[in-house]
């Protein structure tokens, strides 16, 4: 099976729904990231700022970080080698490393709120 990971550049969350804005891209990133995830693809994301280590501890993303900075994220690891840098990778890029349909990612995420009346 492959391997996806998504080294994101530094941001609050990752779904693109926090602040004054909302990002589609990110939203769909996540909702892809989410469907794969539910149909045991093998696929993690990684933010700078939640996870530093992370980046500093992988030689292939240090050294794209070191060649073309902090510009060169999104980075797409497909089986620890670079498929994408700079942008996020299309559903159909995902789609076709995970062989699944493109139609298959977008599932949104459902979150279940429980709220206590007096």
């Amino acid at each position: 099976m492959k391997k996806v990971e998504i080294y994101d550049p530094a941001m609050c969350c990752s779904t693109g729904v926090c602040g004054p804005s909302v990002d589609p891209d990110l939203t769909r990133v996540a909702s892809a990231v989410y469907s794969l995830e539910k149909q045991g693809v093998d696929i993690k994301r990684y933010n700078l700022a939640n996870d530093p280590a992370t980046f500093a501890e992988n030689e292939t993303i240090n050294q794209v970080l070191q060649e073309k900075g902090v510009d060169a994220l999104p980075i797409t690891l497909l089986n620890q080698k670079v498929a994408k840098a700079g942008a996020y990778p299309t559903n159909e890029e995902f789609a076709e490393w995970a062989e699944v349909k493109a139609e298959e990612l977008n599932e949104k995420p459902r979150v279940r709120v429980s709220i206590k009346l007096d």
